[in-house]
């Protein structure tokens, strides 16, 4: 399975978010969209790497960026999580069929069901202007994904 490269053309979708409303990538096109997979809600790494997103998403809409998370759990659970959590942007739920997007992005772990930590920043145009993947046990770095954002203002 191959990752999405930088410079391709990121693969539109639909998903249905946290409260079942229907998210079009394509329609995120006023600034960069970071589309950030994890493998599954309540999970202790996904926790906090969604946490301080919350905690600096301020940060990401004064640069005008939309952050789009990813997981194959169901919008029930998203819902669920998102109440208890307060996160102020779209959970989507890749569960049926079970991890399309995920795959489509080459971040599909079939052994165990779940995305990835794969991540994806996606200018105006819908191309990949960035992407890293990061090893399922370790979080990421929320300054990294600023700074790429900042770099592509700039």
């Amino acid at each position: 399975m191959t990752v999405i490269s930088t410079g391709a053309t990121a693969p539109d979708f639909t998903l249905q978010d946290q409260y079942g409303r229907d998210t079009t990538l394509s329609a995120s096109n006023e600034g960069p969209t970071l589309v950030v997979f994890y493998p599954l809600a309540f999970s202790g790494i996904c926790s906090g790497e969604l946490s301080e997103l919350r905690e600096r998403h301020s940060e990401f809409v004064e640069l005008g960026a939309t952050i789009l998370a990813v997981s194959v759990d169901s919008t029930f659970a998203l819902r669920t999580w998102s109440d208890r959590e307060d996160f102020p942007f779209a959970l989507l739920s890749d569960f049926w069929p079970h991890g399309e997007v995920a795959r489509l992005y080459g971040v599909f772990d079939a052994e165990r069901g779940v995305a990835r930590r794969g991540t994806f920043l996606i200018d105006t145009e819908g191309n990949v202007r960035w992407s890293t993947l990061t090893p399922i046990s370790e979080p990421r770095n929320v300054d990294e994904y600023l700074e790429r954002i900042r770099a592509l203002a700039g």
